[in-house]
């Protein structure tokens, strides 16, 4: 069985498909409030794309000349469990990259932090709730071969 090819768009703007997967997947399905903040303004957006159809969304924004945030991934129900999820994470970590970073940040609900390590990722000591979810503070240093163009 072949699987559809994967493709991936990054916006310097909020696109209403990544608003509707965040929506989905954080307001409707997990019931966060305060979803949407002033950061996805200055933000990086990524919209992936499963055969066609708007599947996972996260976005990047800088902290600092050299360190960035990635945050907000989101995958569709219908599309988990295809590795969509690392897509998102690997996609933004090029865009951070490509806009010199050297140091990636991110806060992770605690019951996906091993999704995270996954990715290269090490937990912090910096526990804290959003709204009503525990989350950790993950770091992730980039060697200098990853963050030469």
């Amino acid at each position: 069985m072949h699987r559809p090819i994967l493709t991936y768009q990054i916006f310097s703007h909020l696109h209403s498909d990544c608003a509707a997967i965040r929506q989905a997947v954080f307001v409707r399905e997990q019931g966060f409030t305060q979803e949407f903040d002033e950061i996805d303004d200055h933000a990086f957006h990524i919209l992936v794309y499963d055969g066609g159809e708007a599947a996972a969304t996260g976005r990047l924004y800088a902290l600092s000349k050299d360190t960035f945030c990635i945050g907000r991934v989101a995958v569709m129900p219908s599309h988990r469990g295809n590795h969509l999820g690392a897509t998102v994470v690997q996609a933004l970590e090029i865009c951070a990259k490509e806009h010199g970073a050297k140091r990636i940040t991110l806060s992770a609900q605690c019951q996906a932090s091993a999704f995270y390590e996954k990715l290269g990722y090490i937990c912090t000591n910096d526990i804290h709730m959003d709204e009503f979810c525990l989350h950790v503070t993950m770091q992730k240093t980039l060697s200098d071969h990853e963050t030469k163009a």
